[in-house]
């Protein structure tokens, strides 16, 4: 099916003096908060009082009470605090468990997920694939891009978190850019996962951005600077992207990190900008290959655009470093793979999150703008991932196209 389609790139792409293409793609992810999901529940009657941490409290009191037929208005939520959410808690399956199982032992009940039931009951990150050609013309500008995106759904309808918006950077500043999609029937649940959607579609559109830009011959940071050309505000989101905006935090990471600077050999600095949940952040990565594949994030920088207030500093620094470990954890260790309709991941070793030698040193920057001030819980994470990539890329020449990343690809 077309998502979108400006101008005529089929076109576009048999008259550019350069055509790239590139085939991406990222697995199913579980969520792994450290603390399992866990209820409490008692049901006496007609009545059900619950301590659930969860993020939408009443679509899940709506659901306990269709669940165990109930009226709503009998079932109380107790909302508790709750060690990381990051999009699963939305999901209120457990507080239906432990309600169902409260009333038929008749007694108040306190369910905890293992680890295993955690890992292998999750509404997963989907995985997705993508195509994609653009085409360059003859000064290395970018004159055309085509996509196309394979997820699951039926019937025209993307299932749960899997749809992509049709207006993530460079749409609206390509004269002709085409996304199709086709999709597929899964069985797998999906949701939503910290930055939904956002963590792999900034992987995809920046990895292969960077790719043109070495294409075109042209620095990476500055190839996206003139993409963006004169500042105003796209037509589609929620609000418009805002391509000024977009140009001041790469032009700050380019002052903050010595973007350009001369590095040892195998390593290298990437470069990702990205808009999402009303943040624009723009990250530089540097990392170094060993000969033998091993892979070290020396050092992080970030700047992002939340508006006009910066309230509570330290925790905005905080929000910032968590989301970029988030990303680069994503990026190097996890996937969930499914066989013969079982999950194979049971724990940490199998699922690892990010390891503390995987991490690394990350600066912090905020310009201000003349917009309402937003929240840092999504937008710092989608550029970690392909910064990581496209720096690696800048360390060995080895381009990352899946992840998680395999080192064993890396070595000289």
């Amino acid at each position: 099916m077309v998502v979108r389609s400006d101008g005529d790139a089929a076109g576009a792409l048999k008259g550019a003096a350069r055509v790239v293409e590139a085939a991406y793609s990222y697995p199913f992810i579980a969520h792994a908060t450290l603390e399992p999901m866990n209820c409490t529940a008692s049901v006496k009657g007609d009545r059900v009082e619950i301590w659930a941490p969860t993020q939408l409290p009443e679509p899940g009191r709506a659901l306990v009470a269709r669940s165990l037929g109930l009226d709503p208005k009998n079932v109380l939520v107790h909302m508790v605090r709750c060690g990381g959410g990051f999009g699963r808690r939305l999901m209120n399956d457990y507080m239906v468990e432990a309600a169902w199982i409260s009333k038929t032992v008749g007694a108040p009940v306190k369910l905890v997920w293992d680890r295993t039931d955690d890992l292998q009951h999750d509404f997963y990150r989907p995985a997705g694939w993508h195509f994609l050609k653009a085409g360059l013309g003859k000064d290395g500008g970018l004159i055309a891009w085509s996509q196309h995106f394979v997820s699951f759904g039926v019937n025209g309808k993307f299932a749960e978190s899997c749809g992509m918006p049709p207006d993530i950077f460079p749409a609206g500043r390509v004269p002709n850019f085409f996304y199709g999609a086709s999709l597929m029937p899964s069985g797998i649940p999906t949701g939503p996962l910290r930055a939904p959607g956002h963590n792999a579609f900034a992987f995809v559109y920046q990895s292969f951005l960077d790719e043109l830009a070495y294409a075109a011959g042209k620095d990476p940071l500055q190839f996206q600077i003139d993409i963006l050309g004169k500042s105003e505000v796209l037509k589609g989101g929620n609000p418009g992207f805002d391509t000024g905006r977009a140009r001041h935090v790469l032009e700050k990471v380019r002052e903050v990190s010595g973007w350009g600077r001369k590095l040892p050999a195998r390593t290298g600095t990437g470069v990702a900008v990205f808009f999402c949940h009303l943040g624009y952040f723009a990250e530089v990565v540097e990392a170094a290959v060993a000969r033998d594949g091993t892979l070290k994030i020396n050092r992080a920088w970030a700047v992002g655009d939340i508006g006009s207030q910066v309230i509570n500093p330290g925790a905005a620094e905080n929000m910032v470093q968590g989301a970029m470990l988030d990303g680069f954890g994503e990026a190097l260790n996890q996937k969930i793979t499914i066989v013969g309709g079982h999950v194979e991941q049971a724990n940490f070793d199998s699922f690892l999150p990010l390891l503390h030698s995987q991490s690394a040193p990350i600066e912090v920057h905020f310009v201000r703008s003349d917009n309402a001030p937003t929240g840092l819980g999504e937008p710092p994470l989608p550029p970690a991932i392909p910064a990581l990539c496209n720096a690696i890329f800048a360390a060995t020449g080895k381009r990352i196209r899946s992840l998680p990343i395999e080192t064993e690809l890396l070595k000289a």
